[in-house]
C-alpha cells in the first residue's frame, strides 16, 4: 500500500465520523443543568462536614455556658479562673465543690509531648528510610505493615498497656505503679507513629529525584543529601506530620483512660514519668456518662471538651497553614 491509499484510507476514516460538531440547544441545555447539579450535590455533601462541625461547636458552647457564664460578669470570671488556673479538681463535694483543671490540662499536654518525643525521631528516621533507603519492594512491604497500626482499635492498645507494659514497669523498673504517665505515652507513641510516618514520608517524595540528583552531581553524600538538602526542602510538610501526630495524641482517650493512673496533678519533679496523670479526654469518658444532668458538675464537664475543641482546631489550622506552605514551594496545587 502506497501512501496515497495511506492517506485516502485516513480519510475515509474522518469521514465516517458521525458526531455532530455543533450540538442543539436542547443538548447544551441539558448539558449545562446537568453540570450545575452535580456541582450543586457535591457542594451539599461538602457542606454536610462543615455543618456538622459547626453544630458540635455550638452544641458543646451551648451547654458550657451554664457554667461558665453564670451570674455576673465578676463571678464569671471567678469561675473561669479557677477552671483554667487551679489543680483542685471535685466536683463532686456536695458542699463547696471545685472547678479547678489546671493539672488536667497539664496531664494532657504532658503525655502528648512525652509521646512525640518518642515518635517522631522514630517516625522521622522510618520516612527518611522509606523514600530515600529501602529499595522500592520492601517499601511497598513496609508502608501498609506500618499503616496497618492506625487500625488497631484503641482499647487493644489499652488492654496491651494494662496487661503487658503495666507489669512489666513494676517488676523490672521498680515503679510503685505501671499505669502512669511513662506508659501512657509509649502507647500514645506507638499509636502516632503511622500518621507521622505516613505524612513525612509523602512530603521527602514529593521534593522530587532531580533534586537528589543535583545533590549527588556535586558530591555530596547521601546523608549530606538528606540532611542538607531534602529535609530543609520538605520542612512544612514534616512540621505538619509532626502535628497531626500530635493531633492523634491529644484526642486519644481509651489509652490514656487505661493507662495513665487517672489522678489529678501535675507531675512533681516534672521529669518524673512514674507518676501517674489524667488528662482531659480521660476525664470526660470516665465522668461524662454518670453526672446528674444540668448541673455544675455536668456543665463544666462540657467546658473541658469546649478547650479540647479549642486545641484541636488550633493545631488543625496550623497544619494546614504548613501543608498549604509546602504545597506552595511545591507549586502543587
Amino acid at each position: 500500500m502506497n501512501n496515497t491509499d495511506i492517506n485516502k484510507t485516513k480519510n475515509d476514516e474522518v469521514a465516517v465520523f458521525t458526531r455532530p460538531l455543533r450540538r442543539t440547544i436542547t443538548e447544551d441545555l441539558s448539558g449545562y443543568i446537568a453540570t450545575k447539579a452535580g456541582h450543586s450535590i457535591l457542594f451539599l455533601i461538602t457542606s454536610v462536614s462543615v455543618l456538622a462541625v459547626l453544630l458540635i461547636f455550638f452544641f458543646v458552647i451551648h451547654e458550657s455556658a451554664p457554667f461558665l457564664f453564670k451570674g455576673g460578669l465578676s463571678q464569671s470570671w471567678q469561675r473561669i479562673t479557677e477552671f483554667l488556673g487551679s489543680t483542685q479538681w471535685y466536683p463532686q463535694k456536695e458542699a463547696n465543690p471545685e472547678f479547678g483543671a489546671l493539672a488536667i490540662v497539664v496531664g494532657s499536654l504532658y503525655v502528648t509531648i512525652c509521646s512525640l518525643l518518642i515518635a517522631v525521631p522514630l517516625g522521622l528516621m522510618c520516612a527518611f528510610f522509606l523514600s530515600d533507603i529501602a529499595p522500592f519492594g520492601l517499601r511497598q512491604i513496609c508502608k501498609p505493615i506500618i499503616e496497618i497500626l492506625a487500625a488497631i482499635p484503641s482499647v487493644a492498645y489499652g488492654v496491651f498497656a494494662v496487661m503487658v507494659v503495666a507489669p512489666w514497669m513494676q517488676n523490672n523498673l521498680g515503679f510503685s505503679t505501671g499505669t502512669n504517665a511513662l506508659n501512657a505515652s509509649l502507647i500514645l507513641s506507638v499509636m502516632a507513629l503511622p500518621t507521622i510516618i505516613s505524612v513525612a514520608e509523602d512530603a521527602l517524595s514529593a521534593v522530587g529525584r532531580e533534586i537528589r540528583e543535583a545533590s549527588y552531581a556535586l558530591g555530596a553524600t547521601r546523608a549530606e543529601t538528606l540532611i542538607q538538602i531534602v529535609l530543609p526542602t520538605a520542612h512544612s510538610g514534616i512540621v505538619a506530620a509532626v502535628i497531626l501526630g500530635m493531633m492523634r495524641a491529644l484526642g486519644e482517650t481509651m489509652v490514656v483512660w487505661m493507662a495513665s493512673g487517672n489522678a489529678s496533678r501535675i507531675p512533681t519533679p516534672w521529669w518524673d514519668l512514674s507518676q501517674a496523670v489524667r488528662t482531659m479526654t480521660a476525664t470526660l469518658a470516665g465522668e461524662l456518662g454518670e453526672v446528674p444532668k444540668n448541673t455544675d458538675h455536668y456543665h463544666v464537664l462540657f467546658a473541658l471538651g469546649l478547650l479540647l475543641l479549642i486545641f484541636s482546631f488550633g493545631l488543625n489550622m496550623v497544619s494546614e497553614y504548613f501543608m498549604a506552605r509546602f504545597k506552595k514551594v511545591k507549586g502543587i496545587k
